[in-house]
């Protein structure tokens, strides 16, 4: 049984994962989409949404945390000036991830992890409808008919005219 073991492995020490995950996140930052695996690409999009969470609080210590984590001074400024705000009304869900098919050599599943680019415009609550007649005979007798207009309406062409406009 696997309790309290949450994580993928991938088939490296915790030191050599976690180095990984750091630079994929930083490429990731910088670049705002990377092309990898799909269990890597899984496993990064956590640690990158932490990320942009953190640049949303935007106080000294959030800095002083994605700065532990990020090491690239320019990568965690862009995160605190640039990304951060862009998702500012955002309350999650900043990375998107798309399968791409398989890595020819070894067949490994590829997937492209990216940054969502679109404005996020919060749901309004839908508005109460008024309730429906239960009975679907009384709701069409209850609909207005809207006549078509003559004008609108099409003329019966005669076969007969029909087929001498053919013969000509």
């Amino acid at each position: 049984m696997r309790h309290n073991k949450a994580g993928r492995r991938l088939g490296r020490k915790t030191s050599h994962r976690e180095a990984m995950f750091r630079n994929m996140v930083t490429s990731l930052l910088t670049h705002e989409k990377i092309t990898t695996t799909d269990a890597k690409a899984k496993e990064i999009r956590s640690v990158a949404e932490k990320m942009i969470t953190l640049g949303k609080r935007g106080d000294l210590h959030a800095q002083r945390q994605a700065a532990s984590y990020i090491r690239e001074k320019s990568v965690v400024t862009k995160l605190f000036s640039a990304i951060a705000p862009r998702y500012k009304d955002r309350p999650g869900g900043y990375t998107r991830i798309v399968k791409l098919g398989i890595r020819q050599g070894d067949t490994a599943p590829i997937s492209l992890i990216e940054l969502v680019e679109e404005e996020m415009t919060p749901k309004k609550a839908p508005a109460k409808a008024t309730k429906a007649p239960a009975n679907k005979v009384a709701a069409a007798a209850k609909a207005p008919v809207v006549a078509e207009p003559a004008a609108i309406q099409t003329a019966a062409v005669d076969p007969a005219e029909q087929c001498e406009a053919s013969a000509d």
